[in-house]
Formats: structure tokens, C-alpha cells, sequence
């Protein structure tokens, strides 16, 4: 039996039983849609929360006062020296470093006239719209300070604007934050929301007047951002040891954007496999259906194996007809589940555009590939049965 008769045998086993093959298909068609369906929007979660944190660029090095040690008595007594702004202005010293911004973070009441809001407030320095990609729609940002306190200006996200000022400029107008007068100098443009905080409902103020404010002894953060004529492995460990000179010791913890990104990637990439496999348990609901189907058709087929096997059909051809009646049935299921998921993903990005779903090529490629080897394994046994029949004893069937 040549490879183009074995097809043509397959093809109209099929086609004489249709209605067979489709609900056989049905199972494994439900089974691929599912995991192409769940690793795509796994891959669209992973590609959102990437974009999200790579909109501050790569090039950025946290630093965070305290340590990450084994506890034990050395660490309950040690104690950790805060962060200053004298720290943070020692780094902008340093080789290769552009911008330096010292971050202290809270929330409070900003009051105009007789309205306030509630709203995140940031305690940060004049190089944050470039360290942090941001851009001034109006007015401007803080400017640097040389002197030993800032002055009170304060600079409003888009939302804070919309809502106190209703349709006034903000430029020039006092507010009131915390019970501390501020002159509004300036509008950042709208940042929308990254990972359910909303950027626009903030307010800016110069970093030494935020520690003041949330009456803290240090920053929370100093974010240094350095050239691309270097790496972030030099610059920690130059920023490292500008800290241990200024502290005396390593009281504190570094967190490049690299480190946080390749860990998140592969938190993500673990998640997407796992929500993948989660699905694959309904191909295995494909798998029994296709293997009672081709249990039940040698069965019903005893006689016409007689047949083949009379004609001179060896063994090995008779396992390969079931083998690839089985492996066509379950890779038509899995064509269809793909066409499925794509049917499905064309009504997300329709009436949903915003929603996190990125089908993922080699994911499909592989959904397809199992698809076919588990119509394979399925469809061993029975396979095996169909060749080992006795030709006399077959024919007796009929």
C-alpha cells in the first residue's frame, strides 16, 4: 500500500463518516482554542506589564535605604542611615550618571478655593520629566535648586487639573497641600494608568518640602539614570561604593531596571506556561474521545481488516491506515480550534481593543503539534489491536 493510496483510504473513511469525525474533532478542537486562547492572553499580560515598566527606560538603577540580609542578632541591632538629598546630589557627581531623582512618595488632600482631592503626591527633584519620561504639557517643571530650600512650587498631573481647576488655567494659582502653600507652575501631560495607579491624579513638589510635609528623615528612593556609554553593572558598583564611603557601610539596596525586567519576564513567562498547561487538560478530554472512536470503528471494521489483511496488507500497513485516520482526525480538531482562537481574538481587538491578548506563533505552532501527537498516542492501541487481527478470523465476522 503506497503513502498516496493510505491517504486517499483515510480520506474517504472520513468523509463516510462525518458526522463521526466532527464530534470525535470536537473535543480536540475545544482543547487547542483553549490553550492557544489562555497562552495568548497570557502573552498580552506579560507584553502590558513589560511596556509598562519599560516606559522609564532601561538605563535606571533604584536605590532604597536598608538591606536585604539574613536576620540574626546582627541584623535586629544594626540600624540603617536614611537616604539624603545630600546623597543624591553626591551621585549627580559621578561619572556617566544623567539625571538623579530623590523620590519621596505619600498621599494627601490638595485643596484650591473650596475644592480638594485626594491625590498621590510625589516629592521629587527638577530632573524627573527626563529621568522619567515625562512631559510638561504646560507651564514647567521644578526648576533646580542651588540654595538650601527649595522654593514652593508645585507642578499638577492632568486629572488633578481637570477636576479643582474645571476649565481655568492652574499656572500662577495657589494651592494648599497638607496645610503648605504651593504656586502651581506647571501641567504634566496625561500618563494614563500603569498597573491600576493613575498617573494623572498626582501632584509634584520639590523633594526637601516632601520630607518636610510627610515629616520623614529620609528618601524613600534615589532613582539614578546613567549614560549608554556604560552598563549597569559598573555603575552599581560605582554607586555602591560612593554610598559605602559617604554611610560607612552597605545599609542599603540597589535594583537596576535590567534585574527587575528579566525577573518580571520570567515570573510572567512561567505564569503563561502554566495557565497553557492548565488548559491542555481539556486535550486530554480530545484524547479519549478520539481513542473510544477508533476503538469502536476497528470494531465495527473487523471484516474489511480481514479484507486488507487478505489481499496481502501487511501489519505494519494496517497500523499505519488507523494511526493516520487517528492523527488526521485529531490534527483537523486542532486546525479548527486554531481558527476558533483566531475568530475569538478578532472579536477582542473589535469590541475590546484594549484587552491584553497577543497570540503567540511558536505557541500555536506547538498547540498544533500537540494536537497531532495526541491523535498519535490515541490512537495507538487501537491501531495495535487492528494489526494484530487474525486475517481468517476477521473475515469470519462478516
Amino acid at each position: 500500500m503506497k503513502a498516496p493510496d493510505l491517504l486517499k483510504m483515510v480520506t474517504r473513511t472520513i468523509n463516510f463518516g462525518r458526522t463521526r469525525a466532527v464530534l470525535t474533532s470536537l473535543g480536540i478542537t475545544i482543547g487547542i482554542a483553549a490553550v492557544a486562547l489562555l497562552t495568548s492572553i497570557g502573552e498580552g499580560v506579560r507584553s502590558y506589564v513589560m511596556d509598562e515598566f519599560s516606559q522609564f527606560g532601561a538605563r535606571i538603577i533604584a536605590i532604597n535605604p536598608g538591606r536585604n540580609i539574613t536576620g540574626g542578632m546582627g541584623g535586629i541591632l544594626s540600624t540603617v542611615r536614611p537616604l539624603s538629598i545630600q546623597d543624591a546630589e553626591a551621585l549627580r557627581q559621578a561619572p556617566y550618571v544623567e539625571y538623579v531623582v530623590p523620590v519621596v512618595q505619600g498621599a494627601g488632600a490638595l485643596e484650591y478655593k473650596q475644592r480638594a482631592r485626594n491625590v498621590d503626591i510625589f516629592g521629587v527633584s527638577a530632573d524627573m520629566p527626563a529621568a522619567w519620561r515625562f512631559a510638561v504639557a504646560q507651564g514647567r517643571f521644578l526648576p533646580r535648586n542651588n540654595d538650601a530650600r527649595s522654593s514652593p512650587y508645585a507642578v499638577i498631573g492632568h486629572k488633578v487639573k481637570q477636576e479643582l481647576f474645571q476649565g481655568e488655567s492652574p499656572l500662577g494659582q495657589l494651592i494648599r497641600i497638607g496645610g503648605m502653600r504651593f504656586r502651581v507652575i506647571g501641567v504634566i501631560e496625561p500618563k494614563g494608568d500603569m498597573l491600576g495607579f493613575d498617573l494623572d491624579d498626582t501632584a509634584y513638589i520639590p523633594a526637601d518640602l516632601a520630607l518636610d510635609l510627610f515629616n520623614r528623615e529620609g528618601l524613600m528612593e534615589i532613582d539614578v539614570i546613567f549614560s549608554p556609554a556604560t552598563d549597569s553593572t559598573y555603575m552599581s558598583a560605582l554607586i555602591k561604593k560612593m554610598l559605602i564611603q559617604r554611610h560607612g557601610r552597605e545599609d542599603f539596596t540597589l535594583i537596576t531596571q535590567d534585574q527587575m525586567l528579566t525577573s518580571l519576564n520570567s515570573i510572567l513567562s512561567v505564569l503563561t506556561l502554566a495557565v497553557g498547561l492548565l488548559g491542555s487538560i481539556s486535550l486530554l478530554v480530545g484524547g479519549v474521545g478520539i481513542l473510544t472512536t477508533m476503538t469502536t470503528s476497528v470494531r465495527e471494521r473487523t471484516s474489511e481488516i480481514g479484507l486488507l489483511r487478505a489481499l496481502g496488507a501487511t501489519r505494519a500497513q494496517v497500523l499505519s491506515l488507523f494511526l493516520a485516520e487517528a492523527v488526521t482526525l485529531s490534527t483537523i480538531g486542532g486546525i479548527c480550534g486554531l481558527l476558533l482562537m483566531g475568530g475569538v481574538t478578532a472579536l477582542a481587538f473589535l469590541f475590546a481593543p484594549e484587552f491584553p491578548i497577543r497570540p503567540h506563533i511558536p505557541f500555536l505552532l506547538i498547540a498544533l503539534l500537540l494536537s497531532s501527537l495526541i491523535g498519535l498516542i490515541a490512537g495507538v492501541v487501537p491501531a495495535l489491536q487492528a494489526s494484530r487481527l487474525n486475517p481468517i478470523d476477521a473475515l469470519r465476522t462478516e
